[in-house]
Order: C-alpha cells, then sequence, then structure tokens
C-alpha cells in the first residue's frame, strides 16, 4: 500500500516572490544567450558555419543563485573550431571546388556550364557518397565560387598595352608625365554610343500592379537611329553631350567645339581628351587634327580592345539602364530630350567615378594574364 501522503508545505508569501523573481531572471538570462547565438552566428565568420550532427541541442545547467535550476534546453549556436562538418573533411571540399572550377567542356559532360543540381550529382558520383544540395551550396558559397556565371572577355591583344594605357591611369590619379595636374588642367572621356534606336510600340505599356509586374509590346516599328556623343569630364562629375544622325568627323569635331566653348574649358591651361580608336578619332592624324584645333589639346588613345578604360563608358552604361530600356521611343526626337534631360539632371549633382584601377595593379594584372597576352599578340 502507497505510504501516508506527505504533509502539505507552506511557505511565506517572500519567499515565494523571491522564487517567481527567480525564474523571471533565469528565463530572461535564457532569452539574452539565445538573441546573442542568433547575432554572433549572422556574423560573416560564423554563418555558414553548421555545428557537428548531434550537437545542434545541449543540455546545460542555468546558473542561478546558489543552487543551480532545473536542465534547459536551447540552441547551441555558438561557432566550433575546425570543419564544422565531419562527413566532409577538406579533401571532399577541395575535390567539390575543383569539379566547380574546371572547364566542363573538357570533361565527358554534355554540358557548357554547371548548375548547382549538376555539381551535386557529380560531388555523389565522385566522393561515392550522398551529399545535399545545401552543403554544396555552403562550400562553393564560402569559397566564392560560382560556376554557373560567365561573362565575355578581352584579353589584352595590343603588344604595347602597358605603354598606351598607362599615362590614362596617370590622368585619372591626377598625374602626367610624373608630374601633378595643375589647377586648370582638365581631363575628359570622350566617345560615341551609336545607333540608339527609336521602337514606336504597337500598344501602350501597362503600368506595374499587384502580382503584376510593367509589360512593354514584344512588337515595335522602327522609327529610325541616333548617335549620342559625349565627353565626361572624369575629375568634375560634368558630362557634356550632343545626338548627331551619323558618327564621323565632322560630329566628333561638332562635340569638340562644344567643349571648347563652354566657360571652364575655354579657360583650361591644358585640355586632356582620352579616346578610343574608333574611326572618328583614330591614329596620328587625329592627334594632329586637335592640336591645329586648339594647341592646348592632347590627344590620348586608349590600347586596342581596352574601351573599359575609357571612364564615359561607365556612364553609357547608365543610360542604357536608366534611360533607354525598355526601348519605347515613338520618335528620335523623343529619344533625343530623354538624354539631354538626364545629362541636365546629372550635372544638378556631379559626382565623378570612384577610379581605383591604378598602374600598378595594371602591372599586376598583366603579369597573370602574360599566357594569354604572348599568345594573343603572336596570333
Amino acid at each position: 500500500m502507497p505510504g501516508p501522503m506527505p504533509a502539505r508545505c507552506t511557505f511565506p508569501d517572500e519567499f515565494v516572490q523571491d522564487a517567481l523573481d527567480m525564474v523571471r531572471r533565469r528565463t530572461a538570462a535564457i532569452q539574452v544567450v539565445q538573441r546573442y547565438c542568433l547575432v554572433f552566428m549572422s556574423s560573416p565568420t560564423c554563418a555558414t558555419r553548421t555545428p557537428p550532427r548531434g550537437s545542434a541541442f545541449r543540455r546545460v545547467k542555468c546558473n542561478v543563485g546558489d543552487g543551480a535550476g532545473p536542465v534547459a534546453i536551447f540552441p547551441l549556436t555558438i561557432c566550433l573550431d575546425g570543419d564544422a562538418n565531419q562527413l566532409f573533411p577538406p579533401l571532399d571540399q577541395a575535390l567539390v571546388h575543383a569539379m566547380a572550377c574546371e572547364v566542363i567542356a573538357e570533361t565527358e559532360e554534355p554540358l557548357s556550364r554547371q548548375s548547382l543540381a549538376d555539381l551535386v550529382r557529380r560531388s555523389q558520383t565522385t566522393l561515392g557518397k550522398k551529399i545535399s544540395r545545401s552543403t554544396v551550396w555552403r562550400m562553393l558559397h564560402e569559397a566564392a565560387i560560382k560556376p554557373w556565371q560567365y561573362e565575355h572577355w578581352l584579353f589584352p591583344k595590343d603588344p604595347r598595352f602597358a605603354e598606351k594605357a598607362g599615362p590614362i591611369l596617370d590622368l585619372y590619379a591626377g598625374l602626367w608625365e610624373g608630374q601633378p595636374l595643375g589647377p586648370k588642367d582638365y581631363v575628359l572621356s570622350m566617345d560615341e554610343k551609336t545607333s540608339i534606336q527609336a521602337r514606336g510600340r504597337a500598344h501602350e505599356e501597362t503600368p506595374p500592379q499587384p502580382k503584376q509586374t510593367r509589360r512593354i509590346e514584344a512588337e515595335y516599328d522602327r522609327n529610325g537611329a541616333l548617335q549620342y556623343l559625349a565627353a565626361w569630364d572624369v575629375h568634375r562629375g560634368i558630362v557634356l553631350g550632343r545626338c548627331e544622325k551619323k558618327t564621323g568627323i565632322k560630329p566628333f569635331g561638332l562635340l569638340v567645339e562644344q567643349v571648347l566653348q563652354h566657360q571652364v574649358y575655354a579657360e583650361a591651361t591644358r585640355l586632356f581628351f582620352i579616346v578610343d580608336n574608333g574611326a572618328s578619332h583614330r591614329g596620328q592624324a587625329s592627334v594632329q587634327r586637335m592640336r591645329q584645333r586648339d594647341k592646348r589639346i592632347i590627344l590620348v588613345h586608349t590600347p586596342i580592345h581596352a574601351s573599359w578604360l575609357n571612364q564615359v563608358e561607365i556612364y553609357f552604361s547608365i543610360i542604357q539602364r536608366k534611360v533607354l530600356t525598355p526601348n519605347d521611343f515613338a520618335t528620335l526626337e523623343a529619344v533625343r530630350v530623354r538624354l539631354l534631360l538626364y545629362e541636365a539632371l546629372s550635372n544638378r549633382t556631379p559626382r565623378p567615378f570612384a577610379w581605383k584601377f591604378t598602374r600598378q595593379q595594371m602591372l599586376d594584372w598583366l603579369k597573370g594574364a602574360l599566357p594569354h597576352f604572348l599568345a594573343a599578340s603572336a596570333a
């Protein structure tokens, strides 16, 4: 038979209140620790680490007062030293990285580029064990490898690349022939954005709505094309542009006249015009032509296939994204007005581009591209 029931204990109200306060303090302490761990896990050094299997939850004693309270259970999210996943040691991770970096066209896989699903499948075959999609993604994310992405690239082909690019990078840094530029020396990056079409859509566009994006009619009528010529002041962030029907020596000369008539450049000591090797301003003949127009003009050409050194190309990419896309213009006049209005808007708050590619970085880059550079020069 069961023993006698224990006598009911009674406690003073002060003792009960102290016990309740103790429980509240313990609960608050656990919540603070949990919040701290979540913040700690969100830091870049720990966000991608996963605790070993079986340690996601730990039983710990909660220190409250003199005595240890009951066992509490809460997620242990503190980063652990060493490899975060014992199932996939560094050698396995290195194999996954190698598969992601190899040229897939040189393997037996009939692929042009690898997706995450392709890498998971190949990893399971190579490692001889199962590996989850999230684990492969985490390995690639930590190594900043994205094999499904690609970009078009032109390796330098001009044997005098460093000789031609160096002075341009010096001008961006405020130097010319080793000397600082004067207060009235200006550097302008100049080029043409060609064949900007005016595409009149068959139907008017519809604005964005809830659960529906903005819609542009796919069918259009070609209403002609124009050329946009621009001069970007590298150090002031000012742009001067004009629209013409065609490109050529004469339209480019009109842009030069527009620059020379500007009050700031009319009082300049030297004007450095950075241009590519387009037909409008190609070769030594264009250098002499500019000097005959104004002795203050110093024409500086970029190397072949190196228009990316010309800062005005950055401005062209901005207007392509923000002004000309999507192309929905009923007339060429609408294109011209939109371009000139954006030009005026940009000049209200001029902001030079934060160019960080220096001459020394160019030399280091050429060393890395040396095999491709030599092959292209010999071709």
